[in-house]
């Protein structure tokens, strides 16, 4: 009975990915195209696929390792015998060693075209209310001469002769036949005889593209905005990659977002702060009217609701944080000052101590 573990060198607690390092080792060392004519490397090679395709697969190995056979699960005769196919097998673990693969015709399948990135900037206003871009940017797009055929129009392209279509050349090493890419028509089947003058063969070419953009209100540095089918062509008419919008929003000099507040700072009078007042504080709506009461402290902060950032999708918005801080007057008039000596003469406690006396009074009981 073969011990499929012991082929592949492995233990029988081996995980998948050691399973295919090992049979990748295994499998380089005895390829027939490295061992031509020696018939004990084909063996070998034969042995490592068979255990390959049994431990590879989980169903096969829990029955092998339950009753010491694959037996029941088309793997007794190695990955020929079995529905899988070899070629999968192969393709998938030296695919990038041989280029196209074994059996198939991997470069002719539709395959997506590359996404595109762009970066924009946007202001906090332009954030906070969403807004209508219109960004122009470098693509391939199909060339509008040739119809993306690469031929010159009332051409077509010829079957290349040398693979017939299929894009692979096909040859027998050792006991299974290996597949290439055609290096003449590179994998596409045709031959351009008459290549296009607009797109020189290629079907494609770079120009300009204007895209409107429609941003919805409260996105944040960061956002992402997809437009689908804006990145460059698929090739072998797979389709479009898709073109991802970044979005940064610059800095604003009088207001700081975090989230969905916006935090701002700002000036009153000292007769403001301590008679009370009512002033009008900039929103992004505009001036908003705020209720100073009497004997607020520099760095109060006041609320006014409904005046932040919305959440994408959400018409609900946050809140604008008011800091406000008494704004020291540098210079006053004459009369300005009589007043405020005049106030602080009158500023005494109940013992008729000024603040001045207060503050000898307090420092002379700290040294005594």
């Amino acid at each position: 009975m073969k011990d499929y573990y012991e082929t592949l060198g492995v233990s029988r607690d081996a995980s998948q990915e050691e399973l295919k390092k090992a049979f990748r080792q295994l499998a380089l060392k005895h390829h027939p195209d490295r061992n031509a004519g020696d018939k004990a490397s084909e063996e070998k090679f034969k042995e490592i696929n068979e255990a390959y395709s049994c431990l590879s697969d989980s169903e096969k190995r829990a029955h092998y390792d339950r009753f010491g056979t694959a037996d029941g699960f088309g793997s007794g005769q190695g990955p020929f015998a079995s529905g899988a196919g070899f070629g999968d097998i192969f393709e998938d673990i030296f695919g990038d060693l041989f280029g196209a693969g074994f059996g198939g015709q991997r470069r002719q399948r539709p395959t997506k075209g590359n996404d595109l990135r762009y970066d924009l900037a946007l202001t906090l206003e332009e954030a906070v209310f969403g807004t209508e871009k219109v960004i122009t940017f470098p693509k391939l797009q199909k060339c509008n001469v040739c119809s993306g055929s690469g031929s010159e129009p009332g051409r077509q392209a010829e079957m290349c002769s040398v693979c017939r279509g299929s894009g692979q050349i096909r040859y027998q090493q050792g006991f299974f036949s290996v597949s290439k890419t055609c290096g003449k028509c590179s994998g596409s089947g045709k031959f351009i005889t008459h290549p296009c003058k607009q797109c020189r063969g290629n079907g494609s070419i770079r120009e300009q593209k204007t895209v409107h953009l429609k941003i919805p209100a409260g996105v944040d540095s960061g956002s992402r905005l997809k437009v689908t089918g804006e990145g460059e062509p698929g090739y072998y008419n797979g389709p479009p990659g898709d073109l991802y919008v970044i979005l940064t929003v610059e800095e604003h000099p009088f207001f700081k977002r975090e989230g969905t507040e916006l935090y701002c700072e700002f000036p009153i009078s000292f007769t403001a702060a301590t008679l009370g007042a009512e002033v009008e504080v900039p929103t992004l709506d505009g001036s908003a009217k705020l209720k100073i009461p009497a004997g607020t402290p520099s760095g109060k902060i006041f609320t006014l609701r409904g005046k932040g950032v919305p959440r994408v999708g959400s018409s609900h918005r946050g809140n604008q944080l008011v800091k406000v801080y008494i704004d020291v007057p540098k210079k006053l008039t004459q009369r300005q000052k009589e007043l405020l000596e005049e106030f602080a003469s009158v500023s005494a406690d109940e013992t008729g101590k000024s603040f001045k006396d207060r503050l000898k009074d307090l420092f002379s009981g700290v040294e005594n």
